[in-house]
């Protein structure tokens, strides 16, 4: 909880989640981000008389997806409204939205800090569009608009006043992200603005339940920036109180470089936009069936492939945590381990972390198309389990070669010459030598010094190139070293 002497923060968010359409929310212009500017436009998205919108089955079956996921109830009657406000890069006078009714009700999202759980309550998610793009250039005497992006769709996610630290409101970011991603509703790619978010904070003493009046902070497109302003303005509205004076309701704006948030303008209330029912667009009903059709379409989610992976294959939650930060990455991990029954899950957890997702995203593939086979990664752990090449040896010389020129495993390890050896009698000829040729750390050993008898491990194993069977060498070295000891 984030406190700060007497007082703690209250948070609420409005996330606006771009669609990953093919064509816009009401009629069929291209969604795709990006192309030269006013090139994502037609008489209708630029708002001509006399042209009418068509609502976007996409957007409304992609709401209703991730509503299923985040619990929410669907709405089977929902409507538009126009919300009314004139800027130049809206082209109507008013935004496409829902307000009283709409598509998506309740539910709750889960964020895991390092406090632990948290449940954080969704008042709504309705669908909109989006509004063009200004761009203010300081070298000339106007502004210059990009409708390309009018009328993409969005959904708007509205959570109650949950939220009590920046880390919450970080890690809600994060993992909704990763949701959307994984529902494939979204890109979430925040640096093209696919996932925004306006950050609603106030404060108030400890132990009052009512809510202070609250500062917007708008548009942020980062996790990481929306942690920075969360903290800046719970720090701010605290000073402000503590000086005497009252926190006005704002609307602000996040600046990055400085790490502070700056007013834009007083904030508005509802009556301000004049809603109205939008009457060229009819009511979306959702019948029971294609809401349940689309239910069995969810996929599995994020928490799922956790659950799995840690209570069916003993993975760690740490690990499996890394292996499902991406979908395709998540997917084909499970495909492994279902392939894998004689190799245990933690050896190809470890595999999987440390060099299958390096070599993933040194080399920018998919994981579908990693260059070696099930039988390629499960026959090197099975090297390595049964104690035919040192775990060390085989990631370090076994499997760059493997990459390099996939092939029959335990061939190129025979070709390498890189066979783990347990042949007793090579290895105690071995741990004599090294012994013999270090008699001051066996003196040592002898005056209770213990832990040298790593190092004498540490030159047989580079005697042996590595081969010898380390259980074996460290049993052989000890036996060695306490039979001196005993004979002192």
């Amino acid at each position: 909880m984030e406190k700060s002497g007497e007082y703690e923060a209250v948070i609420g968010l409005e996330v606006h989640i771009q669609m990953n359409t093919l064509s816009k929310a009401f009629c069929s212009d291209d969604a795709s981000y990006g192309g030269d500017p006013n090139t994502h436009v037609s008489a209708i998205s630029l708002a001509h008389p006399g042209t009418l919108p068509r609502p976007n089955r996409q957007h409304v079956e992609k709401a209703v997806k991730l509503g299923l996921a985040l619990g929410c109830d669907i709405n089977p009657l929902s409507y538009y409204d126009r919300k009314h406000y004139f800027y130049a890069d809206l082209p109507k006078g008013f935004q496409t939205t829902q307000d009283g009714s709409p598509i998506c009700l309740g539910g709750t999202f889960t964020v895991t800090t390092k406090a632990g759980e948290r449940k954080i309550r969704i008042h709504h998610i309705h669908m909109e569009e989006d509004a063009g793009k200004s761009i203010h250039d300081p070298d000339s005497q106007g502004s210059l608009l990009d409708f390309n992006r009018a009328g993409v769709p969005l959904l708007e996610m509205v959570t109650e006043p949950d939220f009590r630290s920046s880390e919450e409101v970080y890690q809600f970011i994060t993992e909704l992200r990763q949701l959307v991603q994984y529902l494939d509703v979204s890109d979430g790619n925040m640096e093209e603005g696919s996932l925004r978010c306006d950050c609603n904070i106030s404060v108030r003493p400890q132990g009052f339940d009512g809510l202070n009046p609250r500062c917007e902070v708008k548009n942020i497109n980062s996790a990481r920036y929306a942690r920075k302003a969360v903290d800046y303005e719970i720090k701010r509205q605290i000073r402000k109180l503590r000086q005497g004076h009252t926190v006005a309701q704002q609307t602000r704006e996040f600046i990055p470089d400085q790490g502070i948030t700056k007013l834009l303008r007083d904030k508005e209330d509802a009556h301000d936009y004049r809603y109205l029912p939008e009457p060229d667009i009819p009511p979306i009903e959702m019948t029971e069936s294609t809401i349940e059709r689309i239910r069995r379409e969810l996929p599995m989610l994020p928490h799922d492939y956790r659950s799995l992976f840690e209570t069916k294959y003993d993975i760690s939650p740490y690990d499996s945590n890394i292996i499902t930060e991406v979908k395709s990455r998540a997917a084909y991990f499970k495909q492994l381990l279902e392939s894998m029954n004689d190799v245990p899950s933690r050896s190809l957890s470890k595999l999987y972390i440390n060099k299958i997702l390096p070599y993933l995203d040194e080399n920018g593939i998919e994981a579908h198309t990693f260059p070696l086979s099930v039988t390629h990664l499960e026959h090197f752990l099975q090297l390595i389990e049964n104690n035919e090449v040192s775990s060390s040896i085989a990631y370090q010389k076994l499997w760059p070669a493997l990459l390099d020129s996939p092939q029959d495993v335990r061939q190129l390890m025979d070709k390498l010459n890189l066979g783990q050896t347990s042949d007793q009698d090579l290895i105690l000829q071995i741990a004599r030598e090294v012994i013999d040729q270090h008699p001051e750390q066996v003196t040592k050993y002898m005056r209770g010094k213990k832990g040298v008898s790593k190092f004498f491990m540490g030159q047989v194993m580079k005697k042996s190139r590595g081969k010898a069977n380390p259980q074996m060498a460290n049993e052989v070295v000890l036996n060695i070293l306490e039979e001196l000891a005993n004979h002192k």
